[in-house]
């Protein structure tokens, strides 16, 4: 998967959360956390802590602080 896909791929889970965290949204923690093993072998670059924190709007697309 290239790093378009992988950002592609967080934004639909991002997008399928609710706003207020108010529930967990369609993809449980553990289905993240599974699609992230995924992720991780089909990309050796993958960087699975960064490609989580993006889900959990801890930074930005490329790591970098949150607007």
């Amino acid at each position: 998967m290239s790093k378009k896909q992988l950002i592609a791929l967080a934004d639909v889970i991002i997008a399928s959360t609710p706003k207020d965290r108010s529930s967990q949204g369609i993809f449980s923690r553990s289905a993240i956390l599974e699609l992230a093993d995924f992720c991780a072998s089909q990309n050796p670059n993958f960087m699975r802590q960064r490609w989580l924190d993006y889900i959990d709007k801890k930074c930005g697309k490329n790591g970098g602080k949150v607007k």
